[in-house]
Parts: structure tokens; C-alpha cells; sequence
């Protein structure tokens, strides 16, 4: 039975602060993008459709009168197209005024005129139309969501609390985003020097004219033209051969030893791609950081209506769910977000308690620090909260709630990410949960379940690698063949060391995938890892715990706790509608460690025990590694 929520003291309530509940709840869900409006589906059309005009559209060639040097205004156009496909996901706004600027440039290009007779040019103002009609829709129900949440909060509006109005948002983002543009700008230099440099060796050079004579292709893997000019044959290298057909005229600058195609003065190209992902980063960076900054001043303007909630915390990865104040289940999650604890910016004054009260606090903390770190401490519990702000898809709010049962006072927490509807998922599961807004991948049976689901046997209970965790392992294995095939084939170098640090553990999760084995008889379990099979007896096992597609038995104090990793790929067995193997392994080990009726009343021979593979995996990597070498 799930515990009544941890109530939230009455002095900290707001006079009037009205309930939401499931009806008005159920009114802000409704208000949740369609499925077709889903990000995903714009950024693939957009992709899908870039791609295609890129290959479709005829290319420039490089001439002597229109030289493939820096472009410096296709880069930019570059940096807002891919900014576009991000804020797409992020921000609709910025994604609204990205298509615009994508547009501009592509009627300068004559793709609106293409349009009319070329499907791939069509293609693009079909997708960009698909984009901007899913960003109008997801904008006007954030809107329409704004309007249900004032009318659900009712007249009463009051102010931040002091904690939270201290608090500052984009610190983080903004370094981030000088870091990055410091970086693009030093690309941009870099490749002015590149340019510069040519123009100025350019200009005390001799022009000639030759004719192209070859192609080759050299043992760099770059290719060459040969060309005639002036008596001698010149090997230039290009990038675009294709442009320098046999028998065609080409221009020349030459130095001395030094010779480059007029068509092709340089190559700054790695600089360019430095410059497009410093100002790609460094752009997205600043602009979360000026969202965060306006939404954040934004709340902090004056009263905000005010709504009671119920609110818990993700245990795997720290998101905050919020419930209607009527779910004390916790059966329909509403929103979530990520948020970080407030405090006000004057000093905290301690007080001193009775001697060792220090040194039991201190106790508890590393108790708590023990559990957390070997993956046992307890779930977070549901928590009564007064939510401040409006909530809406992309929103800034801030609650104020007791963060757990030990701790009396009221804790801050301002949202550090924007509100997000716990709307359709765009591969819905083929069941719904309860636990689908708690944080938990799927929700935990309690052992009485459990035991109900297990047919009594006299026989040896075993879980092993299944079909999913089997090809895990085969795609890491081939994952290690070609990184050995990669860093051996071209003889010693400093790569190596990344055999010695990545090997072990990657030949690890490949025995461990391929035949990982958990066999329980009267006395206790035997499982095989990678390396050796272990012995538990029934009295010394503690915990059985699923988790990041592994699965952890506790032996507790003065003994390692045996784990077992990957075992299996849990999401994508969840995206298929199906509960983990793995995972239904760990909760039927842990009704036989808590009900001895149900253990087998057989001993397990040695045949069955299991067998790990990680030794002999060892001397097939060794002689994979001696045939790269000798081979």
C-alpha cells in the first residue's frame, strides 16, 4: 500500500492557493501537441528533404573566375539551418525565425523557381511548411494551456518566494557559449591566414594556363590532376576532380616548387568546420542562456497565481514529476522538468547541539551516501507542494515542498529546464502504468505479486542471456574486433593505450552479455559472470536490484556484491511492448530471497552451474590481435 503524501505545513500555503485537480488536469492534458507535431517528425522531413536538395540540385564548379575559397555567407546559412533542426526541438520560436532565414536564402538560390519544375526543390518547401505548421500548433496549445492553468489557479496571485527570487538563471549556458565562440573565432582567423597567405604568395607568382593531361589518384587517398603548362607537367592535388575533365584549360599559380589551381587556391576546409561547430554550439548555448535569463526574470516580475500539487522527484535521473493534488496515487503524471534547490543569499546562522549529535548526523549522512552509491536507497517520496508560476509547455516555475520525511523545513526548487507536458509518447507502450510519471521505467510489483506469478517447482530455477542480450554482446564484440582491427593495423603508436584501458572492460561486457547465468537450488544461487561463477547462499544475499540492464545482488558488509552487466537492452524491450527480461528476472530472485517456500528443494550439479567465457574470449582477442599484426 503507497504512503499518503508528505504533507506540506499549512503556514507555508498561500491564503486561497486552490487545488489542481484531476478534472482541470485532465483539461490542461487535452491541450497536449498531436502526435504529428512531435519534433522528431519535422527535424527528419527537414533532414530528409536537405539531403535530397543537396544531392539533387546541380553543383557550382570551381573556376578561375569563381574560385572555391572561403564562403564565408553559405557557412553562416549552414549554421542556421542546423541551429534550425535544433531549435525545432527546443524552441519554437527561434525555430519559426530560423525557417524564415532558411527561406530567404533559399529563394536567393532560385529554389522557389525551381520549385515549380524540380521535386527536390518542392520537397524542401513542403517539409519547411510540414515544420512550421507543427511549431504554430505546439505554440498555440502552450497558449491554450496557459489560459486552463490561470483559470484553474482562480484570482488569488502571490509573490515568489524570497529563495527563489534570488535566483539566477544562464550562468552556465553563457560560458559555454563565449567558450565556443571564442573558438569559432579562432577558426575564423585561422582560416583568414590560410587565405591570406595564398593571396599574398599568389601575388609574386607566375600565371600560367595548361591543360589537364591525367587524373591520379595517389596513395594518400586524395586525388591529383596532372596538367601541362609552360614545358612541364604539374601534380596538383584537388578536391573536386571532377570539375578538371581530360583535355580541359585550367589557370595556375606557380612559386618555384610551389604550384595550386587558380580554381582552387587553398584548402581551409578543417578551419570551416571548426568555425560551423564553434558557432553552432556557441549560438544554441546563448540562446538557451538568454530563454532561461527572460523566463527567470519573467517569474520574478510580480504575483503569480498559485496551484497545490502533488510532486516527486525521478530517482534515476533527478527530473520532477508533478501530480493533480488529488492523485495521492500518483497514477497520472501531469508535467515534469529539472530543478535545482534555492536559498536565500544571506548567511545561515548554526547552532551548536549537544555534544555528538555531530557525530551521528555525520553517520547517518554516510549511511544514506552507502545506499545511494550501491544503488539501495530508497525511492523519493510523494510530496504535498505549492507550485508558483503558470505552468505551460516551455514554461519557467518554481514549488516550494519538505524534501523528505527527515528534513522539517520548506525547501525552494526553481526549474532549471522548461515545463514539459507528460503527454503521448510518440512509441506508446501497448499498456499504461502507474509508475510511468514517478521516475521508475516500469513499476515495481510488490513481492506478493510476484510469488502469485511463480509456479511452485522442486526443480533449479534459471535465468540466462536471452536473444536481446546475446546480440548486445555479438555488437560489442564486433565493436572490439574493429577497434582492434583500427588501432593494430597500423603497427605500434600511442592509440594503443586505449586497448589497455577499454579492452578489459569491453571484453567484460561481452561474456558477460553473451552468457551471463543466475541458477538457484536449496542452498543459494549460482551465478556466472565473465569471469568466474559465484557462490550465494540464501542467508548472505541482502538486495536484488535491476538497474542500467544490469542486475546487482547485495551479500552485504564485508562482502562485494555481485553484479551483473549488460544483461539485456531494457529499452528497447520496453519500446516493444515488452517487460524485461532481466528486469522480471531481478523481482523473481528477490520473492525467492524473501520467500524460502518457493525455493527449489534441488541441489544444482556442476553441469549446471555455468560456465563463464571471458578466458577464452581472452585468447580469441589475442589471436585476432596477432593476425591484424602478422597479417
Amino acid at each position: 500500500m503507497n504512503k499518503a503524501p508528505l504533507p506540506l505545513p499549512a503556514e507555508h500555503i498561500p491564503p486561497g492557493t486552490a487545488d489542481w485537480r484531476t478534472p482541470d488536469v485532465q483539461r490542461w492534458l487535452a491541450a497536449v501537441q498531436a502526435r504529428w507535431a512531435h519534433p522528431l517528425w519535422a527535424v527528419l522531413a527537414l533532414v530528409a528533404a536537405g539531403v535530397w536538395y543537396l544531392e539533387g540540385s546541380p553543383a557550382v564548379a570551381c573556376t578561375s573566375a569563381a574560385p572555391c575559397g572561403t564562403d564565408w555567407p553559405g557557412l553562416l546559412m549552414a549554421v542556421v539551418l542546423v541551429l534550425t533542426l535544433y531549435w525545432v526541438w527546443r524552441q519554437p520560436r527561434l525555430a519559426l525565425a530560423g525557417l524564415a532565414a532558411g527561406l530567404v536564402g533559399f529563394a536567393e538560390d532560385g529554389g522557389f523557381t525551381e520549385s515549380f519544375g524540380e521535386p527536390y526543390a518542392l520537397a524542401h518547401l513542403v517539409a519547411a511548411a510540414f515544420t512550421a505548421a507543427g511549431l504554430v500548433h505546439r505554440l498555440a496549445l502552450a497558449g491554450r494551456q496557459r489560459a486552463l492553468a490561470v483559470e484553474a489557479a482562480g484570482e488569488v496571485r502571490q509573490p515568489l518566494p524570497g529563495a527563489a527570487r534570488t535566483f539566477r538563471r544562464g550562468r552556465f549556458s553563457f560560458g559555454l557559449a563565449a567558450l565556443l565562440l571564442a573558438v569559432a573565432g579562432f577558426g575564423y582567423w585561422q582560416a583568414q591566414r590560410v587565405a591570406d597567405a595564398y593571396e599574398e604568395r599568389a601575388a609574386r607568382a607566375t600565371k600560367l594556363s595548361g591543360q589537364v593531361v591525367a587524373l591520379d589518384r595517389g596513395d594518400e587517398d586524395a586525388d591529383f590532376v596532372k596538367v601541362e603548362a609552360d614545358g612541364r607537367t604539374h601534380r596538383i592535388e584537388t578536391a573536386f576532380p571532377e570539375d578538371f575533365p581530360e583535355g580541359s584549360t585550367v589557370d595556375l599559380v606557380v612559386d618555384g616548387d610551389w604550384v595550386a589551381l587558380v580554381a582552387e587556391p587553398y584548402d581551409a576546409f578543417g578551419w570551416e568546420l571548426l568555425v560551423l561547430g564553434g558557432l553552432v554550439g556557441g549560438l544554441a548555448f546563448f540562446a538557451n542562456g538568454v530563454d532561461g535569463r527572460t523566463r527567470s526574470v519573467r517569474l520574478r516580475r510580480g504575483p503569480l497565481p498559485v496551484l497545490k500539487v502533488l510532486v516527486r522527484e525521478d530517482h534515476e535521473d533527478g527530473r520532477t514529476w508533478v501530480y493533480a493534488a488529488d492523485d495521492p496515487e500518483a497514477l497520472r503524471p501531469v508535467l515534469h522538468f529539472h530543478s535545482m534547490a534555492a536559498f536565500e543569499d544571506e548567511e545561515e546562522e548554526w547552532e551548536e547541539g549537544p555534544e555528538g549529535l555531530d557525530d551521528d548526523a555525520d553517520a547517518v549522512d554516510l549511511t544514506k551516501f552507502r545506499q545511494i552509491l550501491k544503488g539501495e536507497d530508497p525511492p523519493p517520496p510523494l510530496r504535498e507542494a505549492v507550485l508558483y508560476g503558470v505552468p505551460c509547455t516551455g514554461a519557467e516555475v518554481a514549488l516550494a515542498a519538505r524534501p523528505d520525511e527527515e528534513t522539517p523545513e520548506v525547501l525552494v526548487e526553481c526549474s532549471v529546464t522548461a515545463v514539459k507536458p507528460a503527454g503521448p509518447k510518440l512509441l506508446p507502450s501497448r499498456s499504461k502504468s502507474p509508475a510511468e510519471g514517478t521516475g521508475r521505467k516500469s513499476p515495481r510489483r510488490s513481492v506478493e505479486e510476484i510469488a502469485a506469478s511463480m509456479t511452485p517447482t522442486d526443480g533449479l530455477r534459471v535465468w540466462k542471456a536471452h536473444g536481446l542480450s546475446r546480440a548486445v554482446g555479438v555488437g560489442l564484440l564486433l565493436v572490439q574486433g574493429g577497434g582492434m582491427w583500427a588501432m593494430l593495423d597500423d603497427g605500434f603508436s600511442w592509440t594503443w593505450i586505449w586497448l589497455v584501458i577499454g579492452l578489459p572492460w569491453l571484453m567484460t561486457a561481452v561474456a558477460t552479455a553473451l552468457t551471463w547465468r543466475i541458477t538457484a537450488d536449496r542452498d543459494g544461487l549460482w551465478v556466472t559472470g565473465a569471469w568466474r561463477v559465484r557462490r550465494i547462499e540464501w542467508d548472505a544475499i541482502t538486495a536484488v536490484r535491476h538497474s542500467e540492464d544490469g542486475i546487482r545482488i547485495g551479500t552485504g558488509t564485508g562482502a562485494d556484491n555481485v553484479e551483473l552487466s549488460p544483461t539485456g537492452w531494457a529499452w528497447l524491450e520496453r519500446r516493444l511492448g515488452r517487460e524485461p527480461y532481466a528486469e522480471r528476472a531481478a523481482d523473481e530472485l528477490r520473492a525467492l530471497q524473501l520467500g524460502p517456500e518457493l525455493r527449489p528443494a534441488e541441489e544444482a550439479p556442476a553441469a549446471r552451474q555455468g560456465m563463464p567465457v571471458g578466458p577464452p574470449l581472452v585468447a580469441l582477442s589475442v589471436l585476432w590481435g596477432a593476425a591484424v599484426l602478422l597479417l
